[in-house]
C-alpha cells in the first residue's frame, strides 16, 4: 500500500474527486468521469498509461464522501486507516485508469475509471450501478507516470505480446493497445459475458483480437499457433490467471520474466477478505 504524501515528489498521493457523468459501455461495463472536487487540481495526477492502478475510496451508503484519515497522517496513514470502525472507514477497491485527459488553458482535467458490473456484485459494483453527477471520491493515486502501479512492461526488445484478460480487466487491455507501438504483433483473447460487452479497441499495434463468451480461454489460448518467445500479460480472476500462466511457462515455455499476472478478483472472495488473508 503506497503511503500517502503531500507533494507531487511522491510515487502516489491522495485525490478528491466528483464525478462528472457516468454512461453504460454495455451489459457489463459502465464508465464514470472524474474531475477535481473542492478546487482540486488534476494537474499533478499522473497516470503512467496501459494497466495504471489506483486505490478508489468510496463512502458508505447516506455518507457525502469517504471517511479517510487526513493526508498528513503520513507516518501511519494505513494503520489509522484500518483502525477506522468498519462502518465507517471508506470502501476501498483497487481500479484501473482507463483514461487521463488533461484540461484546455491549465483547466482541471478528467479521468475515466470503468466498472465491471454483476448482479451479485460488491459495494463497488453498486455504487457504480447507481451514481450520479456531483458524488465524491478520493484516489490514491499516481503523481508520477512512472510509477510501480504501472505492471505491464515489456522487455526491451520485445517485438511481440500475447494478452489474455476478462472484462474486469478490459479496460486495461483497452488502454494497453492504445499505448502499443505501431504494428507490434499483438495476439489478445477477451473473455466476458456477453456478446453485447464487445467494445471498439483502438490500437496502432498489428493486433489480433479473438472475443470469448462461454468458451474456455485455456483451449483457445492452447490451439493457438504464438510467436516463440512473446511477452505475456495475463489479468482477471486469479484462478483462471494461474492456469494460463502455467499453460504459458510450462507447456509453451515462455520465460517467466516474460509474462505478467494479475490476478483481479478471485472467485467467491471479496477484495477485502483477499486483503486481510494477504
Amino acid at each position: 500500500m503506497p503511503t500517502p504524501a503531500g507533494t507531487t515528489t511522491a510515487p502516489f498521493r491522495l485525490f478528491d474527486l466528483r464525478v462528472v457523468r457516468a454512461r453504460r459501455l454495455g451489459p457489463s461495463l459502465t464508465r464514470v468521469t472524474f474531475t477535481g472536487s473542492d478546487g482540486e487540481d488534476l494537474a499533478s495526477f499522473a497516470a503512467g498509461g496501459r494497466d495504471q492502478s489506483l486505490s478508489l475510496f468510496l463512502p458508505h451508503p447516506g455518507q457525502e464522501a469517504p471517511v479517510l484519515p487526513p493526508a498528513d497522517c503520513a507516518e501511519n496513514w494505513w494503520g489509522a486507516y484500518r483502525g477506522l470502525p468498519d462502518d465507517v472507514r471508506a470502501v476501498m477497491r483497487s481500479y484501473t485508469v482507463r483514461a487521463q485527459r488533461r484540461g484546455p488553458d491549465g483547466g482541471p482535467g478528467e479521468i475515466d475509471i470503468d466498472f465491471a458490473l454483476h448482479a451479485d456484485g460488491g459495494p463497488a459494483c453498486r455504487w457504480a450501478g447507481s451514481v450520479r453527477p456531483g458524488a465524491r471520491v478520493t484516489v490514491l493515486g499516481p503523481a508520477i507516470e512512472d510509477n510501480t502501479a504501472v505492471r505491464f512492461r515489456p522487455p526491451t526488445g520485445t517485438d511481440s505480446v500475447v494478452i489474455w484478460a476478462d472484462e474486469t480487466a478490459l479496460p486495461a487491455t483497452a488502454a494497453i493497445l492504445e499505448w502499443l507501438p505501431a504494428q507490434t504483433p499483438a495476439h489478445v483473447w477477451l473473455s466476458v459475458p456477453h456478446e453485447g460487452d464487445r467494445l471498439a479497441l483502438p490500437t496502432r499495434a498489428a493486433a489480433e483480437v479473438t472475443w470469448l463468451t462461454g468458451s474456455s480461454a485455456l483451449d483457445s489460448i492452447r490451439a493457438a499457433a504464438l510467436p516463440g518467445s512473446p511477452y505475456v500479460w495475463i489479468a482477471g480472476e486469479a484462478s483462471e490467471v494461474r492456469s494460463l500462466r502455467r499453460h504459458f511457462v510450462n507447456e509453451r515455455g515462455i520465460d517467466r520474466a516474460r509474462v505478467t499476472f494479475v490476478g483481479y478478483w478471485r472467485r467467491g472472495r471479496s477484495e477485502d477478505e483477499l486483503r486481510a488473508a494477504a
